[in-house]
């Protein structure tokens, strides 16, 4: 089964689930309400659904690579089953920090939001169109990096969207702003079906 050239990204923590700063254990996920419904509508609507996320637990020296995996996993997992199928093609994530405690991680990478370094990879190995795409995200850095990369942007109230920006390499433009504000992913599903 081929993937659609058309692709919803999606950040994870705050997005898909309960943003609880440093996600840890498997027992700490909790899906965020009507996220499985908005992506049965996306899939329904013909959207490949890819996560792109910062996750500095990596670079903290808190989990491994692996252990990340293994938690993207089991929330694709528990999303599945609460979507009935409908999950997450593939989970990418950036593991460095500009001020990370493991040295290995300390990077000024292209695959830390806001720039648009992992949204381009997933284009890449998936044939996605950006200009087709969305970007969903509860941060001002989920916009950028989905605006960097071509896509329109939805900034959901579900997660951080009210906390200052977070570490950057670079400085944060304050004029940008998303292509629509939606109070949670059902929403911001709803209002992506509607675009041409």
């Amino acid at each position: 089964m081929n993937t659609p050239t058309r692709a919803v990204f999606l950040d994870r923590d705050g997005v898909l689930i309960e943003d609880v700063d440093l996600l840890t254990e498997t027992s700490q996920i909790c899906i965020l309400p009507g996220v499985p419904q908005a992506l049965n509508l996306l899939r329904a609507g013909g959207f490949g659904l890819f996560v792109v996320s910062n996750q500095t637990v990596v670079a903290r020296g808190l989990l491994t690579e692996a252990e990340v995996e293994h938690m993207n996993e089991e929330i694709n997992r528990q999303l599945a089953r609460a979507s009935s199928g409908a999950g997450i093609d593939q989970f990418y994530f950036c593991p460095h920090h500009p001020k990370a405690t493991d040295l290995a991680y300390r990077l000024d990478c292209d695959c830390r939001k806001p720039r648009p370094g992992l949204l381009l990879q997933a284009a890449r190995e998936h044939a996605l169109s950006l200009p087709s795409s969305f970007m969903v995200g509860d941060r001002i850095t989920d916009i950028i990096a989905g605006a960097s990369a071509g896509c329109r942007t939805i900034l959901v109230q579900t997660g951080r969207h009210d906390a200052p920006p977070i570490e950057t390499v670079e400085s944060i433009d304050p004029e940008i702003r998303p292509d629509c504000t939606c109070a949670g992913l059902r929403e911001a599903a709803e209002w992506i079906l509607k675009q041409p």
